[in-house]
């Protein structure tokens, strides 16, 4: 039995709490926090009940009792802050997307490849069971080849023209907002439960909401009314079309304005023989329909379905699993590939690379309004 991990979180807002809380029920012990400033690092190591809040990343990762590092910061800090961490002899959690551009991310994934160290990107809505029973039907054969694709991923916490937020800036987000954010984790998911990847895809971005009040808050909270506006360049929605390796046609839209949508990421992948939906907002169900007018609601359990399905189903069915589990199963699932296991479907930079591929191209198909080729 390995000793207990020493963990550093590296940002303190939604996202680093959550790692945070996963990294604690995986048994590893929260070493410090960094923060955007010193002393704040200071008040959320005592608000969080952790023994240092650090300088920053040096100070990180010159700690000796700090095996991991969760980077959980603005985008445009992810590859100095990851890459400090690997070149330091520490395994990495980097939320997503790993980097700004695609050169960084190939930078990222090479040296943790060439480190031999655990690097992970919280691609986490795998880890809803019944994904995991979606993607060992599909592989099974039980609905057949596939011939089409679909879904879309809509949020509406950036609809109101008074809400802003780092994301928003291009200089610290990214070339692109709602589709690197959320459109990236779409792919990442129908890619994986689908097996067939993506060849080429055509795109477009709208930016709806021109102008933006100049005030930043966190994501996914009330924005400051009245205040100065500024123009905004980065898209609030945007649709993409592929085509995968073996001619499938595949279909997203995503969008970060639209009313009454909180995280719904849905996809249907329709095969020859059946098809399967998901619904995040509404995870404990896994949809198949048959051509002979038959449909099945898998309900998430301990008790049937895939060795998966069941292994991630740690609640009693009716019991609700959610998010936090999947974050909480991703993390537990990192550390287990640091004590030398080999967990299934663990995303890692490779896949974070892969994702900012398609990201990459999905701009450019953007720009030129043509089909652009995934490679």
């Amino acid at each position: 039995m390995m000793s207990t991990l020493g963990v550093a979180i590296v940002g303190t807002g939604m996202i680093g709490a959550v790692h945070r809380r996963a990294a604690v029920l995986a048994g590893a012990t929260v070493r410090g926090v960094a923060a955007s400033s010193p002393a704040r690092a200071q008040e959320v190591a005592q608000a969080w009940g952790v023994p240092r809040g650090y300088d920053g990343i040096e100070d990180v990762i010159a700690d000796p009792q700090v095996q991991v590092v969760h980077v959980c910061t603005p985008n445009h800090l992810h590859r100095s802050m990851a890459q400090a961490a690997l070149e330091a002899g520490k395994h990495v959690v980097c939320e997503k997307p790993l980097a700004t551009t695609l050169e960084d991310a190939r930078a990222l994934a090479a040296l943790a490849a060439s480190t031999g160290q655990v690097a992970t990107v919280p691609f986490v809505y795998r880890y809803h069971p019944v994904v995991r029973e979606a993607r060992a039907r599909i592989a099974a054969g039980d609905i057949g080849p596939l011939r089409l694709i679909h879904g879309s991923y809509l949020q509406d916490w950036l609809l109101d023209p008074a809400s802003n937020n780092w994301r928003v800036d291009p200089a610290l987000g990214g070339a692109s907002r709602v589709f690197a954010d959320i459109g990236s984790h779409w792919c990442d998911l129908v890619e994986w439960v689908g097996g067939e990847r993506f060849a080429e895809v055509s795109a477009v971005f709208e930016t709806v909401i021109a102008e933006r009040g100049v005030a930043t808050g966190k994501s996914f909270t009330t924005p400051a009314a009245g205040g100065d506006t500024q123009a905004v360049s980065s898209e609030d929605a945007a649709a993409a079309m592929f085509r995968t390796g073996n001619g499938t046609l595949a279909t997203v839209t995503v969008s970060q304005v639209s009313a009454g949508r909180r995280n719904r990421l849905w996809f249907e992948i329709d095969g020859a023989k059946a098809s399967v939906a998901f619904d995040q907002e509404d995870c404990e169900r896994l949809w198949m329909g048959y051509p002979d007018q038959r449909e099945e609601v898998f309900v998430r359990g301990p008790g049937a379905g895939s060795a998966e399905q069941r292994r991630l189903s740690v609640l009693p069915a009716g019991h609700a699993q959610g998010y936090a589990n999947c974050f909480e199963a991703f993390v537990a699932d990192t550390y287990r590939a640091i004590a030398r296991e080999q967990p299934e479907g663990l995303p890692t930079f490779e896949d974070g690379l892969r994702s900012a591929l398609i990201v990459d191209r999905v701009i450019a198909s953007s720009r030129s309004r043509a089909w652009t080729p995934i490679a």
